[in-house]
């Protein structure tokens, strides 16, 4: 299997706290990689050196077998890796389709002449992101289809702008697509539906690396599980593996609890 994303010994720190220590894990091309741990186990820092927010102080970051390591966000963006984040950036007074447009601008190929006079080739290519946010939009069922997506963002519900802000991230077509926590603050039928969604996204060939807290959601959709604790990768394997790991365990309860469960 072609791997997609390869860390490689990164290290992160913010003064003398070491939030990711020396990580190192892949992932492979249509595979749904999800990263769990406690609060503070250096899950969201993972993200934010990956998507060019920071700058690893060691170590390497290979998006298929390019060094995206130091990059600049939108560097790192326009170089294949999407992601989403814990808290909703919609823009709300915006329509459906049009957030999802604006995920498709790094995509464009018209100068800026050329859409200034509006041209033929400008109308075109106009045209065809259109038709691919609306097929971006049909890959969440019922969710968006006429009418809706002509809607303001604000005025959707909770878990609909949480679909739309993949569906925004998808506009990019991502070589990776970073999932951070996409089911927070859904009900369980709602955190259901968005886990098939998921798996839905991986069959039509995406690439997913995922935050979760929602054992049940890490359970239904991942192929790998990475666990992290303190900034430590202190587990990787299959579900099982993983949550019946020891010190993944003892990450989540305490020792003394810990002991008392086994």
């Amino acid at each position: 299997m072609e791997t997609i994303l390869n860390l490689d010994g990164v290290s992160m720190s913010f003064g003398g706290l070491k939030a990711v220590d020396d990580l190192t894990f892949d992932v492979t091309r249509n595979e749904i990689v999800s990263i769990i741990g406690p609060n503070g186990s250096g899950k969201t820092t993972t993200f934010n050196v990956i998507s060019g927010l920071y700058e690893p102080d060691s170590g390497d970051i290979l998006l298929k077998g390019e060094s995206v390591a130091g990059l600049r966000p939108d560097q790192v963006h326009d170089k294949g890796i999407a992601r989403t984040f814990q808290s909703l950036r919609l823009f709300s007074n915006m329509s459906v389709l049009d957030n999802v447009l604006v995920g498709m601008h790094s995509n464009s190929k018209s100068g800026l002449v050329a859409s200034m006079l509006r041209l033929p080739s400008v109308r075109r290519e106009e045209a065809a992101m259109r038709a691919r946010a609306q097929e971006i939009l049909s890959m969440f069922p019922g969710r968006f289809s006429g009418p809706r997506q002509s809607q303001a963002a604000g005025s959707l519900s909770y878990a609909n702008r949480r679909r739309l802000e993949i569906a925004r991230a998808l506009a990019s077509d991502p070589v990776l697509l970073l999932l951070d926590e996409p089911v927070a603050g859904m009900n369980p039928m709602e955190s259901h539906e968005l886990m098939e969604q998921i798996c839905d996204l991986r069959d039509a060939g995406y690439t997913i690396l995922m935050i979760e807290h929602d054992m049940h959601v890490v359970e239904g959709v991942s192929d790998r599980v990475i666990a992290m604790d303190h900034g430590v990768k202190i587990a990787e394997g299959t579900y099982e593996q993983v949550a019946n790991d020891p010190l993944v365990v003892e990450a989540y309860l305490g020792k003394r609890s810990a002991h008392t469960a086994s």
